[in-house]
C-alpha cells in the first residue's frame, strides 16, 4: 500500500472531536457504545458518513432445537474475551419445555470455564478491562437478583478482581441486563411459551446488531429471521459468528451502515454523474 493511504493515530479525547469536526474527514466509522455514537453524529453534521454502535445481541431457542448445542455455542459465545466483544450472547430466551434442561446443559459448561491471567493459554475468561467495569458490570448482576433473578452460576468477584462468569436464570425485560449492553462475563436466560413471544421479547430492546435462532425447523428458522429486527440472523450458531466479508452491521441503535470489503467500498464511494455530449 503507498505511503500515506492508511494511518493510525491513537489519540486522547482532545484529538479525537477535532477529527471528528474536521471538514476535510470525509467518511466516520465508529464502533462503540450507542451514546458515542450518535453525539458523534451529531457533531459532524457535514459528514457523508455516520456512526457504527456496537450493541446489543440476543438468543432464541425452540423446543426441537440441539439442546447441548445451543448449550455449547451461548457458553462460548457469551463468555469469550469475558463478554467484551461487540455480539456476545447476552440475552436467550428458552421455550418454556425445555428451559430446566437447556440450563443443566449451560450451567455446568460456564462453570468449566478456567478464569486467570489473559497471558495464560489455559485461561477462558479473565478480568474486565477495569475496575470500575467490573463494579459496573458486578452491580448489574445484583440489580437482576434484586428484581427476582436468580444467579445459577457466578455472580462473585474474586481477590483478583475477576468477575466469575454469570448465568441468570429468569431475567425480565425491565432489567438492566435485557435492555443495556453489559460487556461482560453475564448471560440472562428466560422462558417463554409461544414462539411469537420469543419474537417479541427478542426485539423489545433499541438495538438490533446479531440473533440467533436454534431449531430444527428451516420454516420455523426462516420466519424467525424475517421477523428479528436484526442486521443479522444467525441459524444454530452463535450470534457471535462473522466473517469478513458478510454484511456485518446492525439497525435501529446498533448502526446505520454494513461492514464487509464489498459493503465498505460501497459505503466510502460517492457516485458522480458524467454526461458526455453527443
Amino acid at each position: 500500500m503507498p505511503d500515506g493511504w492508511l494511518n493510525v493515530v491513537t489519540c486522547d479525547d482532545d484529538v479525537a472531536p477535532r477529527l471528528v469536526e474536521h471538514p476535510d474527514v470525509a467518511v466516520i466509522s465508529f464502533t462503540g457504545s450507542a451514546a458515542v455514537g450518535w453525539a458523534i453524529a451529531a457533531a459532524a453534521p457535514a459528514s457523508p458518513g455516520g456512526p457504527r454502535a456496537r450493541q446489543q445481541r440476543t438468543g432464541h431457542h425452540e423446543a426441537d432445537a440441539d439442546l447441548a448445542l445451543a448449550a455449547a455455542k451461548v457458553a462460548a459465545g457469551g463468555f469469550a474475551f469475558a463478554g467484551q466483544t461487540c455480539i456476545a450472547v447476552q440475552r436467550v430466551y428458552v421455550h418454556e419445555a425445555v428451559h430446566g434442561r437447556f440450563l443443566d446443559e449451560l450451567v455446568p459448561r460456564v462453570q468449566r470455564l478456567v478464569c486467570g491471567d489473559p497471558l495464560d493459554p489455559t485461561t477462558d475468561v479473565s478480568a474486565l478491562i477495569t475496575g470500575d467495569d467490573t463494579r459496573r458490570v458486578h452491580g448489574i448482576v445484583e440489580a437482576a437478583v434484586g428484581g427476582g433473578a436468580t444467579i445459577r452460576c457466578g455472580g462473585t468477584v474474586d481477590d483478583r478482581g475477576v468477575l466469575a462468569p454469570t448465568v441468570l436464570d429468569g431475567v425480565t425485560a425491565d432489567m438492566a441486563v435485557c435492555r443495556e449492553e453489559v460487556f461482560g462475563p453475564v448471560v440472562g436466560v428466560a422462558p417463554y411459551a409461544s414462539f411469537d413471544e420469543a419474537v417479541a421479547l427478542a426485539n423489545d430492546t433499541s438495538y438490533g446488531l446479531q440473533a440467533a435462532v436454534f431449531t430444527a425447523s428451516l420454516g420455523r428458522a426462516l420466519d424467525a429471521a424475517h421477523r428479528l429486527e436484526f442486521g443479522g440472523v444467525l441459524v444454530n450458531e452463535m450470534p457471535t459468528f462473522r466473517a469478513d466479508q458478510m454484511p456485518y452491521g446492525g439497525v435501529k441503535a446498533s448502526g446505520n451502515t454494513r461492514e464487509g470489503p464489498a459493503y465498505a467500498v460501497d459505503e466510502l464511494t460517492e457516485r458522480r454523474l458524467v454526461v458526455l455530449p453527443r
